[in-house]
């Protein structure tokens, strides 16, 4: 079982440089055969070499930090390669976690953290000759003696782009029935975990959607608590999912043409009692820059009017809360898209299930435009928080 939404309607000449470069050679070497013939006095080899292009300069910072305890002292240092020293260290958006400072002069993250969560900021480096870089980064901050937290409450899973249990599907209307293995009905899609690059901890992973049948989408799906569990629980008494309430999906995403994409999607699911809670969240991209969220009992899209613009080529950090209410009703609390939070604060009921649904789920999944047109998502730093 996938857990699957339908998507939303639908929606060899040599360089110019080089060129010059043998041009010159040429005429070096032809009047040096010339001077030879008329005076037969000899050159050094050197003579006649073309001088290299020296590369642009450029600085790589470190990009992942360990985590850290309340109470405990830390103290770490981001690296600094390329460039010309001395450099300079600022956060440039963000937040280090609380009791925690950055050196400006040196780069070394020090201090006692006094609460817990996960910590997201962008650190910006400058050189002596005026290059720059800005690296996003994370710091985790857990009780002591105890698992990831964030907001101070709740149990996570951490990397999960990185986890096993990632299934994945092709899906195409009218009825986005799965299909699978890639490629199917038209549709191709691809999953690569371990990417080095782009990475901000040095383990992303690749998703990749095409094919011929437009408007198809690739569905990525990982069971964390429940049957098939990836993080080994599978709650086989059946008496932890109906008691989670509180639910953050916290993750990074790439895009090298994000423009091509009719829509992301980011799924946080939970099943029991026949229930099914979607909280389908969709960032329309060529299908109106805008966040849509899932009706349960409607079984389609409804716009929010909030606004989703991510950055191509460049790391987007998404956080995504919800809750399930005490009266069983699906509540979509806010969405933070790169450092600016949209407080929803809507409720819908819950929809129908098959009575062997059970579990929490989360999905990420990519939609395909008018052409169908091949892109790359890459993911990391994928946290879900539970409670």
């Amino acid at each position: 079982m996938s857990y699957r939404l339908p998507c939303a309607a639908k929606k060899e000449c040599a360089p110019r440089t080089q060129l010059c470069q043998c041009v010159a050679a040429i005429a070096i070497v032809s009047c040096l055969m010339l001077c030879n013939a008329c005076s037969s006095t000899s050159l050094p080899a050197s003579a006649s070499s073309v001088p290299a292009v020296n590369p642009t300069p450029s600085l790589n910072v470190s990009a992942a930090l360990p985590p850290g305890t309340v109470g405990s002292a830390y103290n770490e240092k981001v690296t600094v390669t390329g460039g010309t020293a001395p450099y300079i260290f600022s956060v440039a958006s963000g937040q280090l976690p609380q009791g925690v400072l950055l050196a400006v002069n040196s780069g070394a993250i020090s201090g006692t953290p006094t609460a817990t969560g996960n910590f997201n900021f962008g650190l910006s480096v400058s050189d002596s000759k005026g290059l720059s870089k800005e690296q996003a980064l994370l710091i985790t901050v857990a009780n002591s003696g105890t698992g990831g937290t964030s907001g101070g409450s709740g149990k996570s899973f951490s990397n999960l782009q990185q986890s096993s249990g990632w299934g994945q599907y092709g899906q195409g209307p009218p009825s986005f029935i799965d299909c699978s293995p890639s490629p199917c009905d038209g549709i191709s899609f691809s999953m690569v975990q371990g990417v080095q690059s782009p990475s901000m901890s040095g383990k992303a992973s690749e998703y990749d959607l095409g094919g011929t049948a437009i408007y198809t989408d690739a569905l990525f799906n990982n069971h964390l608590i429940g049957p098939f569990s990836s993080q080994g629980m599978p709650d086989t008494s059946k008496t932890l999912v109906p008691t989670l309430h509180d639910f953050t999906y916290d993750v990074y995403f790439y895009g090298t043409n994000l423009e091509l994409s009719q829509a992301v999607e980011f799924d946080i699911n939970q099943f029991y009692n026949s229930l099914g809670f979607i909280w389908g969240h969709e960032c329309r991209v060529a299908g109106g820059n805008e966040w849509d969220i899932w009706d349960n009992q409607k079984a389609h899209w409804t716009p929010t009017g909030i606004p989703c613009h991510p950055n191509d080529n460049a790391w987007n950090h998404l956080t995504i809360k919800v809750q399930r209410t005490s009266n069983n009703q699906l509540l979509y609390q806010s969405i933070t898209l790169n450092g600016v939070t949209s407080n929803l604060n809507l409720t819908y009921p819950p929809g129908p299930a098959p009575a062997d649904w059970y579990g929490v789920t989360i999905n990420y999944q990519m939609d395909g435009n008018y052409r169908q047109d091949a892109y790359s998502v890459y993911l990391d730093n994928l946290s879900f928080t539970y409670q």
